[in-house]
């Protein structure tokens, strides 16, 4: 069965880039030399292209509809961020498709189909790190692909919106060192994840920028989902030499490693300084309240919300945008100099 063709496929006949052929699609959208359009009309109607059903609403003029996958909305970051791009995106008059993964790459593939079935005008999704071939796959259709708090090495042409996560982590350990910690724990998530490589990465430039030596034993990558992250807190504290401050860097384990803590009766800081990366509000209300990296919410979902649009309006140059948020670090009572806290 011959393979349908793609934008990409209309692209590259007529000499031109895939924003010039969403141009030509979407009159409104932006100009095109009478010569180019001739063209691109001409190579559409040899190949025989046909727009999907989301290129046809936006050339109509009515309501356009996105699809959000994220992974797990019983995590609040999440929850939190699906709820902002869903906002942005209704200020703009464009609906959302939500969709969740639990972190499933077979449910994100299920996903996917769903939303080529429902022809969406674009995808904003914090993928799972599978399904290559059908996030390529997605985009040669002329669905526009844009991925949010984490990317795909192996899909270098779709656009991100991330926070610095390298420079958060590496930030927040040259705090912690600053006070005279030199055994500092790191609880991040999985490294075959952007976001949990990035913050590895920057908590070792700390080290070596201070030219100390990283004990990998001090290192907890644990699954985004579960309550591994009080069971990695566990283990660290048995250690015979255990951290004197610790950094949560996995967002989804923030609750289940201050809990362990808690459980535990650990004395913050005075036995462990403490950094998470939560921008909750509850992390102002324990005693003391906690040091923390806060994620700007608003920001990814303006910045993903405007990358999918301009790319569906043609708006945007070809080549894939990175876009990275600085978050802020909040230094509130759960950090002590070691001084003053128990070396153990």
């Amino acid at each position: 069965m011959r393979k349908a063709p793609t934008i990409r496929d209309v692209a590259a006949a007529a000499g031109v880039s895939v924003s010039v052929v969403s141009r030509v699609l979407n009159p409104e959208s932006g100009p095109v030399a009478p010569a180019k359009r001739q063209e691109v009309l001409r190579v559409i109607d040899e190949l025989g292209y046909r727009p999907r059903a989301a290129a046809r609403e936006l050339s109509a003029g009515h309501a356009l509809t996105i699809g959000l996958v994220v992974t797990d909305l019983s995590n609040p970051f999440f929850a939190r961020l699906a709820d902002r791009i869903v906002w942005e995106a209704r200020s703009h008059g464009v609906q959302v498709v939500l969709m969740t993964t639990q972190e499933d790459p077979h449910l994100e593939a299920d996903s996917l189909d769903t939303l080529l079935d429902r022809s969406v005008s674009g995808v904003i999704a914090t993928p799972t790190g599978g399904n290559i071939e059908k996030w390529r796959r997605l985009r040669d259709l002329g669905v526009n692909v844009v991925f949010i708090d984490r990317a795909i090495e192996e899909l270098e042409d779709v656009d991100v919106v991330s926070i610095e996560n390298f420079d958060s982590a590496q930030r927040s350990t040259e705090h912690l060192l600053s006070l005279g910690h030199t055994r500092i724990g790191l609880i991040t998530g999985p490294l075959t994840t952007s976001t949990g490589s990035a913050r590895l990465n920057g908590y070792k430039a700390a080290h070596q920028n201070a030219s100390l030596p990283v004990d990998p034993t001090l290192i907890r990558d644990v699954p985004f989902r579960g309550d591994a992250g009080g069971g990695a807190v566990g283990s660290l504290l048995a250690m015979r030499q255990p951290p004197t401050a610790l950094i949560v860097a996995n967002t989804a384990q923030v609750q289940s490693s201050v809990r362990r803590l808690v459980q535990m009766g650990i004395d913050i800081p005075d036995e462990l300084s403490l950094i998470v990366f939560d921008d909750n509000p509850w992390t102002e209300l324990t005693t003391p309240p906690l040091s923390v990296i806060r994620q700007p919410l608003d920001m990814l979902a303006v910045h993903a919300i405007e990358l999918v649009l301009g790319r569906m309006h043609g708006k945007l140059p070809d080549g894939a945008r990175r876009i990275e948020v600085k978050a802020d670090y909040l230094p509130r009572n759960s950090c002590a100099p070691l001084i003053l806290s128990n070396a153990h």
